[in-house]
C-alpha cells in the first residue's frame, strides 16, 4: 500500500467493528497491509510458495471465522500471526519437511546424464522477489535459500519460535501466548533452533554480500552466467565460480560440489548435450536469479525450463540452485516461452 492509502487507527477500529459484524470487505481491508509479510512468514515455515499461499488462505479463513473471539489483548497483527502460524504448523505436519538434493545423499563426482526426477520427494521451492517488495532486511534474510533449507530441519515449534523471534521481533512472552505454551518452552525452542541453523547457514547472509557489491558488478555476474551458457563458454562460466561451488537441480536427486565436478556437469549437460539457451534476469529468495529457456525444435521456440538462483560469496558464484520445471518459471510471472 502507498503511504497515502495506509489506514488510520480510526479507520482500522471502524473496519474491525464492521468485520466482527460480518462485513468481509472490512476484514479484507484490515488484512491487506499485512498480507505480504504473512505470506513470506508462511514460506519460511513451509519452504514452498504454493504451500504458503494455501496456508495463508487457511489461516485467514480461520481468523475470519473466529474474529468475534479476538479480545484485543494483543494487536490484530500479533493475533493474525498466531492464527496463521498454527495453520502452517498443521500444514507442516501433513506435508512433512521440504528437502533439497543435499539432504538425500553425497554429491556426485561426475555428471549423471540420465538422472530421473524424484517425484516422491517434497522439494524446497523458490520464492519470487516480487513478493518481497518493501520487505525489511530481516525478512529478506529469512527467505534466503540457505536459511529456509536449514529451518526445514527444525521441528515445527522451533521453526515457528525462531521466525517469530528473530525475524518478526515478537518477544518470548508474546510467542508463548501465540503458541499456547510457556515462556521457558519458547526460550528452550529458540536455543535449540539457533544451534541447528548455525551449523547449516553461512556466517554471511546474501543480503550482507549484496550490499557490498555495486549494481554494475552484480549485473556483470548475472549477465556473465547467462551469456556463458548461451555461448557454451566453459571458461567464462568457470571464471565466475568459487573453488567449492555447488550445483543442485531439484527435482533431480544428483548434485555436484567443487569446481571439477561442477565443470564436468556443465560441460556434459547444459553446455554440451542440451540445445540453445536464452535467459531472463529475475530475483528469487532475496538473491539474483535467471529464468532459463531451452530451445524446442518441435515448438520452434525457447520453452521455460528452470529458475536458477545464484548464491554469491564476494563477487563469485558459490552456489547454483536450478529449480527445474516450466511451472517454476511461470510462477514468477514470466512467459512460458520466448520466440
Amino acid at each position: 500500500m502507498t503511504e497515502q492509502s495506509v489506514p488510520t487507527a480510526t479507520e482500522d477500529a471502524t473496519d474491525l467493528a464492521r468485520a466482527r459484524a460480518g462485513d468481509d470487505a472490512a476484514f479484507t481491508r484490515l488484512v491487506a497491509p499485512l498480507r505480504r509479510e504473512l505470506h513470506a512468514h508462511c514460506y519460511g515455515m513451509l519452504g514452498s510458495a504454493h504451500d504458503a499461499e494455501d496456508a495463508l488462505q487457511d489461516g485467514l479463513l480461520r481468523a475470519w471465522k473466529t474474529l468475534a473471539g479476538f479480545e484485543g489483548r494483543s494487536s490484530l497483527r500479533s493475533w493474525l500471526y498466531s492464527v496463521v502460524t498454527h495453520a502452517c504448523l498443521d500444514a507442516a505436519r501433513r506435508r512433512g519437511r521440504r528437502a533439497t538434493p543435499v539432504d538425500l545423499g553425497p554429491a556426485s563426482e561426475h555428471a549423471v546424464v540420465d538422472s530421473a526426477p524424484r517425484t516422491d520427494v517434497a522439494w524446497l521451492g523458490p520464492y519470487p522477489d516480487a513478493l518481497l517488495a518493501d520487505a525489511r532486511v530481516e525478512q529478506r534474510e529469512a527467505v534466503e535459500l540457505a536459511f529456509v533449507a536449514a529451518c526445514q530441519h527444525l521441528p515445527g515449534n522451533q521453526r515457528a519460535a525462531l521466525l517469530l523471534f528473530e525475524v518478526l521481533g515478537f518477544s518470548a512472552a508474546e510467542i508463548a501466548e501465540m503458541m499456547r505454551t510457556s515462556r521457558a518452552s519458547v526460550n528452550s525452542a529458540l536455543q535449540r533452533a539457533r544451534a541447528v541453523v548455525a551449523e547449516r547457514v553461512p556466517p554471511r547472509t546474501q543480503q550482507q554480500t549484496l550490499r557490498e557489491l555495486d549494481d554494475a558488478r552484480l549485473r556483470e555476474i548475472v549477465a556473465g552466467f547467462s551469456g556463458a551458457l548461451e555461448r557454451r563458454d566453459t571458461g567464462g562460466l568457470v571464471a565466475l565460480l568459487t573453488e567449492d561451488v555447488t550445483w543442485t537441480m531439484p527435482p533431480l536427486p544428483h548434485w555436484y560440489a567443487g569446481l571439477p565436478a561442477v565443470t564436468d556437469w556443465a560441460v556434459r549437460v547444459p553446455l554440451g548435450s542440451c540445445g540453445a539457451w536464452r535467459h531472463l534476469p529475475t530475483g528469487a529468495n532475496g538473491q539474483p536469479a535467471v529464468a532459463c529457456y531451452l530451445w524446442d525444435d518441435a515448438a520452434g521456440e525457447h520453452r521455460a525450463w528452470a529458475v536458477n538462483v545464484l548464491t554469491l560469496r564476494g563477487d563469485r558464484i558459490a552456489g547454483i540452485t536450478s529449480f527445474v520445471g516450466a511451472e517454476q518459471v511461470t510462477a514468477f510471472g514470466l512467459p512460458a516461452a520466448l520466440p
